[in-house]
């Protein structure tokens, strides 16, 4: 096992492993605050690197589910289980993955967004999982960030000054959803608490875990702008993680408070390079028992 701390490092060391994310098949209909497609090629070198293929990829924290989607569109592992709190969210992984996509697919490429059609579907009491699902794909879409928290505003001038239109590609959606479709029959999702599913496994030696929890730990205060469903006990998933029987593999903020608790529970840290929403370079850690395979790439 290898650590060391990365937390001066020059972030040019990194930029030439910089995922183009331009390069990964975009399976999400979300748009999605810390979404992880810039981290779908290191998801396939771990996962492809292993001798015995998982029989069950867990994702407690899936949010737009883009590392989910693609271990099930790759065949990396045999089942594929998401888990996701946040019931707006759930709502769109609900009805996708166990109701009617089809009919959500074809209610999006239908739907007239005008400021007046987009002000009448927010301002609408949801009864059923389909409604709150069309509902939240919306909100996804005109959002600004596509954040789905309370007190998130909507897009002003948005994309060539398109406005609310600037994020809503309805034909994209429809395909997206409509591809899910075709393998949803490999995922299972639970809506539900991430960190007590990780606890129900931890016997599972055949599982594998991707753990992308709200980054709110060392007093972060963005996660609480981001997520409706913002508060970890942060020491607590680590200790949980620590013991699982099957591999993990954890991505967080590259800061002190995140070296010290993996130092705490004998875990091995290794930075991967990305850029942010504003196209600024920097690292994030993974976190895990053995990350040699990430340093040699």
């Amino acid at each position: 096992m290898h650590q060391s701390t990365f937390l001066q490092t020059d972030i040019s060391n990194f930029a030439g492993s910089v995922v183009n994310v331009a390069s990964i098949p975009q399976r999400s209909p979300f748009r999605y605050p810390g979404g992880k497609t810039w981290l779908v090629p290191r998801i396939r070198q771990w996962l492809g690197g292993k001798s015995i293929k998982p029989i069950e990829f867990i994702e407690p924290f899936a949010g737009g589910g883009i590392v989910s989607l693609t271990v099930a569109f790759d065949g990396l592992a045999d089942k594929v289980t998401m888990v996701e709190l946040d019931e707006q969210v759930a709502a769109v992984w609900l009805t996708i993955l166990q109701g009617d996509a089809a009919g959500l697919a074809e209610q999006i490429v239908n739907f007239t967004l005008s400021p007046e059609s987009v002000a009448n579907i927010l301002s609408q009491q949801c009864t059923t999982s389909f409604e709150k699902a069309f509902r939240t794909i919306v909100k996804n879409r005109v959002n600004r960030g596509g954040i789905l928290a309370q007190g998130a505003g909507l897009v002003k001038l948005g994309e060539n000054g398109k406005g609310l239109a600037s994020r809503w590609y309805p034909g994209t959606l429809q395909k997206r959803i409509l591809d899910i479709l075709t393998i949803r029959d490999k995922i299972s999702f639970i809506e539900g608490d991430g960190l007590e599913v990780v606890r129900q496994y931890v016997n599972h030696a055949d599982a594998a875990f991707f753990i992308d929890p709200p980054y709110t730990a060392a007093g972060k205060k963005a996660g609480s702008r981001l997520y409706t469903h913002s508060t970890l006990n942060h020491d607590e998933l680590f200790r949980a993680a620590s013991t699982l029987a099957g591999d993990f593999l954890m991505t967080y903020d590259n800061t002190p408070e995140i070296e010290e608790l993996a130092e705490w529970y004998g875990l091995d840290i290794a930075p991967v390079a990305m850029k942010n929403t504003h196209h600024a370079y920097m690292t994030e850690l993974l976190i895990g028992r053995d990350l040699d395979w990430a340093r040699k790439s």
